[in-house]
């Protein structure tokens, strides 16, 4: 059905909002949701008009005699019914731009047909990029079917056997109904004689990405979102003739990731590729999530890439990228060995050797905390007697290697227990929690065969009430390698235990879980800090409480895990920059968006109320201490207003957050944080 004037829309959209105003009428908040899109809030029967999301599919492609290829494409939403390019059928303008390359025989890489000429103001050179088609032409054959002629023809000398493929990249506007844009792209694989397509490049996953980057999109609201279409464009072929630097994934990709850490960047260089229109991306403060060793963070394996062990086969493009001082013409930086091609490269550069941190792949990226020759601790909490208020509690407890067998704790380089409490807040002591040092306290360890026992030296206050917490932690340090030139001392950390345990005869209570480790790792790969000692969220919440500040006197700042981690992984989107002591995170940039709570916290824990009770002591805050709600929102939304906003829904009966920002309420928090772009 084609709409006539006065408008396309006008007669669809004013009976939507006339069941909407109804619904407005009797309703004035949005229904309880988990989701984060913005449709999850829409009213429903906008949502079934609308029908948000984009979905593109390459039919077939065709090249004819003269050079000139044909694709057809169908262009539906996610219910697979078909989608009006024009916005005129179908609710939301559809954009959508077509890229043509192939892969040369005997390469890995794409060569783009589809190019164009890009002339550096700064150096006056030119070069030439791969990018999208231009004056091609988009012809509708069917409902949702559209084919579109290239602008750009192929060679009379293209090879017929090679791999070709299609990328197709596009958005639907859909903002004028308030469900932002949408993004799509999708490739298709073809060898223009008809046989089968054995030659692919597939080295990550675009899943793999979304791991630390959530819904990745590049280059504006186009709609370039997936690595099958990123690599169409990002390969040897295309330069930025500004710097010289080359647009090449590998080289790019390494090199990004690496940023501060380059050792061009550390001997005081920069790392900038200049973009469209001239926009700046310097990098040369980027820092990986990761120990940038940590390979396979990207290089995941068993994830589908078809090409997942490629990074184990070396070439200097891509090892020169994050070794980017090496001169491999000279043998500078490469052992005084000079590297004219690729050939011998896996001659010393094995997949893997006989040991780690040896001249192999593996080896050579090895991280000393993941090293298989360590002999690991394994930590465990057994049981907790004399625990109640007024009483210092014993704490049975085991250290092991990874074996079974015993480690004396003598042999610990640090081991310590943890009292905190209550498990609504930790917040019982003066610094949220006491810490016993069983390494300078050995005399008062008893046991044997791994199992000990411990009194602490701290009691329970008398007037405690509700669950308790004791977490145990411990390193030892071993020497790998020893005796060789390689030799080297080692963190080796047993994973925290946390037991909880009642003071009153009340049912135990575990502290709430807002966050799980596994999210964290997720792009952290291992976290762990203060030694690697301290590597699980429920460990860090005991010390980062409402109660502790990090650095002193005018330098100080609240290290509450709420308070803390909101800043740092806003960093750079502060108003006001986070830093305590020598540490100054204002630069931080978050890798995915920073309004998808869901990265983060589990079970929709970021949905207020909080369950805290106990305000925190903010010595940098607008307000000092923090109501614990006002913490949580503020130390992300840190302007002056937004506090201000905070302070005036509270008084002393408590704050009133959550009538409006509520799971129901018509601003909840997972409703402002939904995404614009999807």
């Amino acid at each position: 059905m084609i709409f006539r004037k006065p408008s396309p829309l006008a007669i669809r959209i004013l009976a939507v909002l006339v069941v909407v105003a109804a619904s407005v009428a009797l309703i004035s908040a949005p229904k309880l949701t988990t989701g984060n899109q913005k449709a999850d809030f829409a009213d429903p029967n906008l949502v079934n008009f609308v029908r948000p999301g984009l979905i593109y599919k390459i039919l077939s492609a065709q090249i004819a005699a003269d050079g000139t290829v044909t694709a057809r494409v169908r262009i539906t939403d996610p219910r697979s019914l078909p989608l009006d390019k024009a916005g005129i059928k179908t609710p939301g303008v559809v954009g959508g731009s077509m890229i043509l390359a192939y892969i040369p025989k005997g390469q890995t890489q794409y060569t783009a047909y589809t190019t164009r000429t890009q002339t550096s103001p700064i150096t006056g050179k030119s070069a030439i990029q791969a990018g999208a088609d231009s004056g091609g032409v988009w012809t509708e054959v069917a409902e949702g079917e559209y084919t579109y002629k290239f602008g750009t023809k192929l060679p009379a000398t293209y090879d017929k056997t090679a791999t070709h493929t299609l990328g197709l990249y596009g958005n639907r506007n859909l903002r004028e109904f308030d469900m932002g844009i949408n993004l799509a792209d999708t490739v298709f694989d073809f060898v223009p004689d008809g046989s089968k397509v054995t030659v692919t490049r597939d080295v990550i996953k675009t899943a793999t990405c979304n791991k630390c980057h959530d819904n990745l999109h590049l280059h504006g609201e186009t709609g370039r979102k997936s690595m099958e279409v990123c690599i169409l464009c990002h390969q040897p072929q295309t330069i930025d003739p500004d710097t010289g630097h080359t647009m090449d994934m590998p080289v790019m990709i390494h090199k990004i990731h690496s940023g501060a850490q380059l050792p061009s960047v550390v001997a005081g260089g920069k790392y900038v590729i200049i973009g469209n229109q001239q926009s700046v991306h310097d990098y040369s403060k980027i820092g990986f999530s990761s120990d940038r060793r940590s390979c396979t963070t990207c290089h995941e394996s068993g994830k589908g890439a078809a090409q997942e062990n490629a990074w184990l086969k070396p070439n200097r493009a891509s090892c020169g990228a994050c070794h980017d001082t090496v001169n491999f013409a000279t043998g500078a930086g490469h052992v005084d060995l000079p590297q004219v091609s690729d050939n011998q490269c896996a001659t010393c550069h094995t997949p893997q050797g006989e040991i780690e941190f040896d001249a192999s792949i593996k080896g050579a990226h090895t991280i000393p905390t993941k090293s298989s020759m360590l002999t690991g601790v394994v930590l465990e909490l057994i049981k907790v007697d004399n625990a109640r208020p007024g009483q210092k509690p014993t704490v049975t407890f085991s250290v092991k290697d990874k074996k079974g067998n015993p480690i004396l704790p003598s042999q610990m380089y640090r081991l310590a227990l943890n009292l905190a409490g209550p498990t609504t807040d930790y917040a019982a002591f003066t610094t949220g929690y006491l810490s016993d040092n069983l390494v300078t306290n050995i005399a008062g360890v008893s046991g044997a065969n791994g199992v000990y026992t411990y009194t602490l030296a701290n009691a329970i206050p008398a007037d405690a009430k509700g669950s308790y917490a004791i977490q145990i932690e411990g390193r030892r340090q071993q020497k790998l390698l020893e005796g060789t030139k390689k030799e080297q001392t080692v963190n080796d950390a047993g994973l925290n235990k946390v037991i909880y345990f009642s003071v009153d005869g009340s049912t135990v209570a575990p502290r709430r879980k807002i966050v799980d480790i596994a999210k964290c790792d997720a792009c952290h790969t291992g976290l762990a800090f203060h030694g690697g000692g301290r590597n699980q969220t429920e460990t860090c919440v005991i010390c980062h409480n409402p109660l502790r500040q990090g650095g002193s006197g005018e330098t100080a700042e609240s290290v509450d895990f709420r308070w803390m981690i909101h800043k740092i992984h806003r960093g750079n989107a502060l108003t006001r920059g986070y830093k305590f002591g020598n540490y100054d995170f204002s630069g931080i940039g978050f890798p995915g968006r920073l309004n998808n709570c869901n990265m983060c916290h589990v079970g929709n824990s970021q949905q207020l109320p909080v369950k805290a009770v106990q305000p925190v002591v903010t010595p940098k805050g607008p307000i000092n201490p923090t109501p614990p709600t006002t913490a949580a929102c503020t130390s992300c939304h840190d302007s002056i207003a937004a506090v201000s906003h905070a302070v005036g829904n509270t008084n002393a009966i408590g704050e009133s957050c959550a009538v409006c920002h509520g799971p129901t309420s018509e601003f909840s928090v997972n409703k402002v944080h939904a995404p614009e772009v999807q």
